[in-house]
């Protein structure tokens, strides 16, 4: 049994006629495309993740820095 219960030598049916539809050009630029975007959405999903991470400014975490080092000092007045 093959690929979603299609045996093999139907798939390769399948594939020569796609082959002949698209053309060798065609398909080897839809194949490229799709690298590309498969590439842009593993390399956006790694950047989110970095960004999720704690080192943004409006993380409540503290930053083990005294408040005069980090530029957040507040003045009060009495």
């Amino acid at each position: 049994m093959g690929i979603a219960g299609i045996s093999w030598p139907q798939l390769l049916v399948v594939l020569v006629i796609v082959l002949l539809i698209f053309g060798t050009k065609r398909i080897r630029n839809i194949g490229s495309d799709l690298g590309g975007a498969i590439r842009e959405f593993r390399k956006g999903v790694g950047e989110d993740g970095e960004e999720s991470s704690g080192n943004d400014e409006n993380s409540d975490q503290p930053t083990g820095k005294k408040p005069e080092e980090d530029g957040s000092t507040t003045k009060r007045e009495s």
